[in-house]
This record gives C-alpha cells, sequence and structure tokens, in this order.
C-alpha cells in the first residue's frame, strides 16, 4: 500500500443480491486530510463507508487500509445504537479502549486520564454518569465521537454523524473535527448531508451518484448548492 494514503479503493464492486450499490469505484484518500463524502439519499455513501471497513460485501475489486493493525475509529449513524441499554456515558467512551486492552484488563491512570481530556474536548465531563437514553441528541453524538477518538485511532470514519442536531451543534461538531486534522493529523472520512456546507469543511470532497464517485473542487460545490437552493 503506497504510505501516503490512509485509504485505496481500486475498482471497487458492491452489491446486495443483484442489486449493484458501487461500480468501479477507484478513490485514493491521502493521509491528514478531512474528506466529506456527499450524495443524494441511496446513493452508496453508507455503503462506500463500510467497504472501507470491510463490512460490505465486495464483488469486484479491493479496498487497501492499514486498520489491520491500526484499526480505524468508526462512529456508525446515531439510530444503530440502542438508547435503552442501561450503560453510562463514560463506559461507553471506555468501550474504544477494548481493543487494545482487552475486555478485562483494569483501566489505568493514564488511561482514566486521557478519557477525562477527550470527554472535557467535548464538554462531556460533568454529564458522565448518565446513560445514553437521557442525553439530548446533541451529546449522544458527541459520546460516539469521543469514543472513537479513544481509540487513539489515526483515521476515523463517520457515518453522517451530524444528522438530525441543531445547526449550533452541528458546527461545533464539525469545527471539532477540523481540529483533529488540523492539529493532529487525524484523517477524517466523513458521510455528510449537505452538499454546501460539507463544500465549506474542506478544499475538495467526494461526490457518490449513481453508484460512482468523482473528486469535486469545494468552490464547485457551493456554486452547485447555491443552484440547487435557486431552483423552484
Amino acid at each position: 500500500m503506497d504510505e501516503r494514503f490512509a485509504i485505496q479503493c481500486v475498482n471497487l464492486h458492491v452489491a446486495y443480491g443483484r442489486q449493484d450499490v458501487l461500480c468501479g469505484v477507484s478513490l485514493d484518500i491521502p493521509r491528514g486530510v478531512l474528506l466529506p463524502i456527499v450524495g443524494p439519499n441511496g446513493a452508496g455513501k453508507t455503503t462506500l463507508l463500510k467497504a472501507m471497513l470491510g463490512l460490505a460485501p465486495i464483488r469486484k475489486g479491493y479496498v487497501q487500509t492499514p486498520f489491520l493493525f491500526s484499526p480505524p475509529g468508526y462512529v456508525p449513524q446515531q439510530k444503530t445504537i440502542d438508547p435503552i441499554h442501561p450503560v453510562s456515558l463514560l463506559r461507553i467512551v471506555e468501550m474504544g479502549l477494548y481493543p487494545r486492552l482487552g475486555w478485562w484488563k483494569r483501566i489505568g491512570r493514564d488511561e482514566r486520564a486521557r478519557m477525562q481530556s477527550i470527554l472535557d474536548r467535548f464538554g462531556l465531563w460533568a454529564h458522565r454518569h448518565k446513560t445514553f437514553g437521557e442525553l439530548s441528541g446533541g451529546m449522544k453524538q458527541k459520546t460516539l465521537l469521543a469514543r472513537a477518538l479513544s481509540t487513539g485511532a489515526e483515521v476515523l470514519l463517520l457515518d453522517e454523524p451530524t444528522s438530525e442536531l441543531d445547526e449550533e451543534t452541528e458546527q461545533e461538531i464539525l469545527s471539532q473535527l477540523q481540529s483533529l486534522v488540523r492539529e493532529r493529523g487525524k484523517t477524517v472520512v466523513l458521510v455528510h448531508h449537505g452538499l454546501h456546507q460539507a463544500a465549506r469543511l474542506a478544499p475538495r470532497i467526494c461526490w457518490v451518484e449513481y453508484g460512482q464517485v468523482r473528486w469535486m473542487d469545494s468552490a464547485d460545490g457551493l456554486q452547485g448548492a447555491g443552484r440547487e437552493r435557486a431552483r423552484p
């Protein structure tokens, strides 16, 4: 694998049954960037993310990642998390340590200090004993992002982490992600539902439509979003 890239998709074909979802996708994602993945509903954005994670049925082609030795941080769509599960916010975030520490090893002083630092970053420390079901939508999403960060992963794969959030909370989370890339050199691949806002996050975006992808300069994306809003 070329060390310049965090993820490489080569001639990727993904299908569910007889339905082709991705058709011949080739995509090289450089290290240390924030890459928004945008497109219409049902275009294959989540499938592309799952293919990168090894969670989608690849019919042809392949994906190269460092995940075998350095697992990514993954944030699924919030609706996949059971809000009734009686686990505290802190315990959910600590779950990010399990791949490295194992299920039975006690969390040490250094790990606890790092957990507090991560929760402070998202303004969650005061709420650490609340269960997931007691949290607001924004706090739930911050919790899932904090869990992804607790892994220490260099690559974060996020599936619409700001969906159904108010504008202020969404902007706060997106700003946090930008700072992770800028200050810590993380690679963030972000499925996003809005072309206009995604185009403001990074110089280039990945547009998914009809099972294929193409790079788009953010300036072109902003112009396209403006044309969409101008339609009667």
